[in-house]
């Protein structure tokens, strides 16, 4: 069965010249037993209190979470690619950190890398340019991230942003779900009201002629995601840290065709994501060809 991952990222996304990290080599991907790993093995499985738990351990996770980070490298990226025999994954960067040229040039080393472009917010009207240059280029779809950018989904450039490249038809993936990514006197770069979920659902109603990824389908508000997009015609979902029960709840709500295995790579391993999607389907073959292939495939334009 072809498998592809719609959510995954290359580089250091946190810090500036963050594509620097693709071409390292050695660096070790963290192992060992942690807050995420045991998350994982559970199958992200929080019996309905994730949301709750989340604030008392999100220090600790974080802290894994940068590691994993870290390691972001090409390297590491195609030896997970390997491990499940992906025949290919969407890589999103995040500007300024991580650029569309970047993961072209790894996309140059391996062909199983989709990329995706992003918003570079410093170079203000200008941004827009250089994201219809990344589509022309190759650039299979656009990436917003509210909380590392840093920057609601209600700025004015993102809107201007969403109409210059309506007529691309390419799909749009924004981050969705309350997170953090900094620690000590960094954590005043947090900004994780910028991924609730309403300010997502505005954005989505404002374009009804672009599609939408709903990342990780919200996280631990994936009950607001089901409550406020279920039923949208210009939304998919991916599954990263969502668990089997959950993922088969997002298929009975969105539609078979709007469900999308992922992972997340590196921040969540593909394994258990692969297996928390594998058990959602079931053992329905058909089920399975149109979530961990076919539907990425027709959003992305690979298939008709």
């Amino acid at each position: 069965m072809p498998i592809i991952d719609v959510h995954s990222h290359l580089g250091d996304i946190l810090y500036h010249h963050g594509g620097h990290l693709i071409y390292r080599k050695g660096i070790p991907m963290p192992s060992g037993f942690d807050i995420v790993s045991y998350n994982e093995s559970m199958l992200q499985r929080s019996f309905g209190i994730g949301d709750k738990l989340y604030p008392l351990v999100k220090g600790w996770a974080t802290k894994v979470e940068r590691a994993r980070n870290f390691a972001a490298t090409l390297e590491n990226m195609s030896q997970s690619l390997d491990e499940l025999g992906i025949d290919y994954t969407v890589c999103l960067p995040i500007q300024p950190y991580v650029s569309y040229r970047d993961l072209a040039e790894a996309r140059r080393r391996d062909g199983r890398i989709l990329p995706f472009t992003s918003i570079d917010f410093a170079l203000g009207s200008e941004a827009i340019r250089q994201v219809c240059e990344d589509i022309e280029d190759g650039a299979m779809g656009l990436k917003l991230h509210p909380i590392i950018q840093a920057r609601p989904l209600s700025d004015p450039l993102v809107h201007t942003t969403l109409r210059a490249i309506e007529s691309y038809n390419v799909p749009v993936l924004t981050h969705a779900g309350v997170s953090q990514y900094y620690l000590g006197k960094e954590a005043v770069r947090n900004k994780p009201e910028n991924g609730d979920i309403p300010a997502v659902e505005t954005l989505i109603k404002a374009f009804p002629g672009i599609n939408f990824v709903v990342g990780h389908a919200g996280l631990f508000q994936v009950k607001d995601v089901i409550k406020r997009l279920g039923g949208l015609p210009n939304v998919w979902v991916d599954t990263s840290f969502q668990p089997p029960e959950i993922i088969a709840r997002l298929i009975k709500v969105f539609g078979d065709d709007k469900v999308m295995y992922a992972s997340d790579w590196p921040y969540g391993y593909r394994p258990p994501a692969f297996k928390a999607t594998k058990l959602a389907c079931k053992n329905d073959v058909d089920l399975e060809y149109k979530v961990f292939y076919e539907n990425a495939a027709k959003l992305l334009g690979l298939v008709q």
